[in-house]
């Protein structure tokens, strides 16, 4: 994985918006099923447009939008067995914590399956990956549309353990530890067919974040079970690949709600750090973690990593200024050490394929910003 050893790289945490042309893929984001081959040629000419945009802006490590995927998380089911969904078994929505009872009201109206639940992913048989197709289309879309093209470094995201089945319900393994390991194995097949493609493997987890607050109301130590156990899984299915090759991301998720109940970093930050990756992107631009950018001056970046800070956010309309995405950058740069620094993004701009938290060319003023925000500070710090 490069550094910012002359310049401060820039780079996003992987959703973008998809273009209309994709419409033709029904909600859940499998093949549409009257047309798959004329599907499948507008997924090829998007992320080929998509790897374009991002190089024209400027950015320097670069994804396929994940235009392939129906989500961000919930995509991993269609390439499990092992898995149901059951639309009559509603499952609790625990990763919001008290901001359900806090913000009844404004649940109710905004975001009513956060009250009522959401249909139950139920483990009912021996977990095993069969999205090898999928995951092969992927690559292929994005190695073709990166062919030739000064894009820099190309990355592709898959979820984490603890972010998949994250409304799941296991009925078939005998203990947490074997059901989560089950997870982690059949993962590890993804993992590694990205890592074998020469990409960069980012791996997803917001989920991590959003458990702390259910969690840590029944006991701290409860939460920490929870977590180390979840990480532990992850480092099992990361096994074999090189550090230098996997970032690691945690968002508090890109839903426009208060999160007021969002986890602190503190409270996870020696957990984040004990994934085996070399680079961790973390949620830190918008107003209820900016602060934490003090985390840093207590704990140290432990030496070879990297961190992709936020510095502009999908929570907002409001395009950051680039001096003060600058600002944003020389803070980390100073505690961390400015060749340790990639700049970033929140979250995705696009939580599904169908959930757009921006408009298109909002998100795309905003990765202008984040260009520009990082050559100002580039300026600064190489002086």
């Amino acid at each position: 994985m490069r550094r910012s050893e002359e310049r401060i790289f820039t780079t996003h945490v992987g959703s973008l918006i998809r273009p209309p042309m994709l419409h033709v893929r029904n909600h859940n984001g499998a093949r549409a099923e009257s047309c798959p081959n004329t599907a499948e040629v507008l997924l090829a000419a998007a992320v080929k447009d998509i790897v374009k945009h991002q190089v024209a802006v400027g950015l320097d490590v670069i994804n396929d939008g994940e235009f392939g995927k129906s989500s961000w998380a919930a995509y991993i089911l269609e390439r499990l067995e092992g898995f149901e969904v059951r639309a009559d078994q509603l499952q609790p929505l625990d990763w919001l914590g008290r901001d359900r009872e806090r913000f009844a009201d404004f649940f109710a109206r905004e975001m009513p399956r956060a009250i009522d639940g959401m249909p139950a992913e139920v483990c009912v048989g021996p977990i095993a990956y069969r999205g090898r197709a999928e995951i092969a289309r992927a690559i292929a879309d994005l190695r073709a549309a990166t062919a030739g093209l000064d894009s820099g470094e190309v990355f592709m995201t898959a979820v984490a353990p603890a972010s998949t089945a994250y409304n799941g319900a296991n009925e078939y393994y005998g203990s947490d530890r074997e059901y989560i390991f089950a997870i982690a194995e059949a993962l590890r097949e993804e993992y590694l067919a990205v890592y074998e493609a020469g990409l960069l493997l980012q791996v997803d987890d917001a989920v991590l974040a959003n458990m702390y607050d259910s969690l840590v109301q029944k006991s701290p130590a409860r939460y920490r079970e929870w977590a180390e156990l979840r990480v532990d899984a992850l480092n099992h299915a990361l096994r074999g690949i090189p550090a230098e090759r996997v970032r690691y991301h945690v968002c508090f998720g890109s839903w426009h709600v208060p999160h007021m109940a969002d986890a602190p970093l503190e409270g996870l930050i020696d957990l984040i750090l004990k994934v085996d990756a070399q680079a961790y992107s973390i949620e830190a631009a918008n107003v209820r973690h900016e602060h934490e950018w003090r985390v840093w001056q207590k704990v140290a970046l432990p030496q070879g990593k990297i961190l992709i800070p936020g510095v502009v956010t999908h929570h907002t309309t409001t395009i950051e200024h680039p001096r003060l995405v600058a600002d944003r950058i020389v803070r980390y740069a100073k505690l961390v050490g400015r060749e340790n620094v990639i700049a970033g993004t929140d979250c995705g701009f696009a939580q599904a394929a169908s959930i757009e938290r921006v408009h298109p060319s909002i998100m795309w003023a905003k990765l202008e910003a984040l260009v520009e925000g990082a050559r100002i500070a580039s300026a600064e710090l190489w002086t």
